[in-house]
């Protein structure tokens, strides 16, 4: 007995170790995308918050850039977090009296891989990833309270919801799910405690929300709002369907039919799941629904699908079968990325566009029009300064929080866009940049103008 848990744990920890192995290849070899850029310009300001998202992403490509260079300086922190994640779940399916062996290790791994935006989270930084991390520890302490509310899960337990609110706003659903299927929790002082203690630990995010006006309440809660179209309520399930895989959420859904919850805490899981997607097709009333949003429901599927395969040698089959099968796509899928030639070429393989950016400007300031990407990817590529000028017909983004246009005020700078009757077309090797430079920049975007009617 004792030599086969040996074997069971070593399987574990090499198949972890491989599965990190694989997502610093990815990481370093992928170039950077849109928003992974952004995320890096964050973290060179470290604050208590930004305008589209809390400041966990930004602590993660801040810590990354003091480990390593290049794409890796924005992404090693991710790798090493979905490690940690995927190794606090094991620990909780462990505690939860798993039965251990190399077929319930094989599951896990099978299920982790298949779960499309889990694998994409391994090696692209985006505020999922440490709200992953906090999600696996969170439900790792919640199971731990139910056994025992003692002082110690009840300080993991708020020091997790915390870090979860930290990652994304939309963690609190989580926290709300779970006490939704438990709400004897409301009668427990120790939660109320651990509750207390995370919003304690979020006072610094709040008070800089409430500095800068709330922006990111106006923006996620108001300004995201869009009419009412079909094509956002009918586009919802595929998209599940894409990002959690077809075979892996039919067997969730087969599962959470077939059997009822075996224990509150299993109680909580299921209405993690069920409700984050019934709650954000709900959102897609008003307006576009981002299929990633959905995420945080892939670690109860993962948990749930690993104790079943484990009970019930029929689903360990299909996850063996058809779900092993289904990561020939996913495999495809990132080979894919790593090649420029592919549909990746415009999302992460924009270094040549910027650099001859750079080539044009020299050491000019870079001003782009409209954008907040593409003066975070000039940044990224070429290290030197950038900012961009919104339009009334474009959201606010960080830059309207920072307002560096303004430092640039009186100094020669070069505009990156196409203006009829200004722009000229530089070649540099075989791109094609348009622009011109102005040799007393004056931002007007910031002008307030007021009437007096007669």
């Amino acid at each position: 007995m004792g030599n086969k848990t040996l074997t069971t744990r070593g399987l574990f920890g090499w198949l972890l170790a491989g599965w990190v192995v694989v997502n610093l290849l990815q990481a370093a070899f992928t170039g950077i995308s849109n928003d992974e850029a952004y995320y890096a310009l964050w973290g060179q300001h470290l604050d208590w918050g930004y305008f589209d998202h809390p400041p966990m992403v930004a602590l993660f490509t801040f810590l990354s850039s003091l480990l390593a260079p290049g794409a890796l300086g924005v992404r090693l922190m991710t790798v090493l977090a979905q490690a940690l994640t995927l190794w606090l779940v094991w620990r909780l399916l462990k505690e939860s009296g798993l039965k251990k062996s190399d077929d319930t290790v094989l599951s896990f791994f099978i299920v982790a891989a298949s779960l499309v935006m889990v694998a994409a989270l391994g090696f692209v930084t985006t505020p999922d990833v440490p709200l992953l991390l906090f999600a696996a520890l969170f439900l790792l302490n919640y199971r731990r309270f139910l056994q025992r509310a003692n002082w110690a899960n009840l300080l993991l337990l708020g020091l997790s919801m915390a870090g979860m609110v930290y990652s994304k706003y939309q963690s609190v659903l989580v926290i709300g799910f779970i006490v939704l299927s438990n709400p004897r929790l409301l009668l427990n002082l120790r939660f109320w405690l651990s509750g207390l203690l995370a919003l304690l630990l979020l006072a610094p995010h709040v008070y800089w929300q409430y500095l800068n006006d709330f922006p990111s309440f106006q923006y996620h809660l108001v300004a995201r709002s869009a009419a009412f179209k079909w094509a956002y309520f009918l586009e919802f399930l595929p998209n599940q369907l894409a990002v959690f895989n077809p075979l892996t959420l039919g067997l969730v859904i087969y599962v959470l039919v077939k059997r009822r919850s075996a224990d509150v805490f299993e109680r909580g899981l299921r209405f993690v799941i069920v409700g984050f997607l019934l709650f954000f097709w709900a959102m897609a009333f008003r307006g576009h629904v981002e299929p990633h949003w959905t995420v945080v429901a892939s670690l109860p599927m993962l948990i749930l699908l690993v104790r079943e395969a484990a009970a019930q040698p029929r689903v360990r089959r299909f996850i063996h079968t058809w779900v092993l099968g289904s990561l020939g796509l996913v495999l495809l899928a990132r080979v894919a990325l790593l090649i420029p030639a592919t549909a990746a070429k415009a999302h992460f393989y924009t270094a040549p566009t910027y650099e001859a950016i750079a080539a044009v400007a020299g050491d000019v300031p870079v001003v782009f029009g409209s954008s907040f990407q593409k003066p975070s990817l000039y940044t990224f590529h070429s290290g030197r300064l950038s900012t961009t000028v919104s339009s009334i017909n474009n959201r606010r983004t960080q830059f309207d929080l920072w307002q560096w246009e303004r430092g640039l005020e009186g100094q020669r700078v070069f505009v990156c866009a196409n203006i009829e009757g200004r722009s000229q077309v530089y070649t540099v090797g075989d791109q094609r940049i348009e622009g011109f430079f102005v040799e007393s920049f004056r931002a007007t975007q910031r002008l307030v103008v007021t009437t007096d009617l007669p």
